[in-house]
C-alpha cells in the first residue's frame, strides 16, 4: 500500500512542481528542501466478516504537507485532497479524506508551516 500511494502522489503534477520527489513515509530527511510531503500509517487493520477475513485491509493514513510558507503547504495540502480524495483503483478501493488540520503559524521563526490531512484507505491485501 505505501509504494503505491506514493506512487499515486508522485504522479500529480501540481504536487511534483511543489514537493519534487520529496514524498516519504516515515520522516522527512534531515537537510533536505521543503516543501516535503510525509505520511504516516496511523492505523491498519485486516477486514473480516464473520466468515473470516474478506480479503481487504481498512488503514489510516496522515499526510502532513510541510512548506517554508502557510501558502505553499496549502497549496500542496489542496492538490493532495484533489488527487486521492474519492479515488478507486488499482489496488486501492477507496480512499476517503476523513480529517484536515491546518496546524497554523509556527511557534517560533524559521519553523516550517504544516496542514495534515487524514485518509481512511481501502486495499486489497
Amino acid at each position: 500500500m505505501e509504494e503505491d500511494l506514493r506512487a499515486l502522489l508522485l504522479d500529480v503534477p501540481a504536487i511534483t512542481e511543489l514537493a519534487g520527489p520529496r514524498v516519504n513515509f516515515g520522516r522527512h530527511p534531515q537537510g533536505e528542501p521543503l516543501p516535503a510531503l510525509v505520511l504516516s500509517t496511523i492505523s491498519d487493520r485486516e477486514g473480516l466478516t464473520l466468515d473470516g477475513p474478506d480479503g481487504l485491509q481498512r488503514a489510516r493514513v496522515q499526510i502532513d504537507c510541510w512548506a517554508e510558507s502557510y501558502g505553499e503547504a496549502k497549496r500542496l495540502s489542496r492538490a493532495v485532497r484533489e488527487r486521492l480524495h474519492g479515488h478507486a483503483g488499482g489496488g486501492f478501493r477507496a480512499l476517503i479524506l476523513e480529517a484536515a488540520r491546518d496546524l497554523g503559524a509556527p511557534e517560533s521563526p524559521g519553523r516550517p508551516f504544516r496542514v495534515s490531512l487524514d485518509f481512511l484507505v481501502t486495499y486489497s491485501a
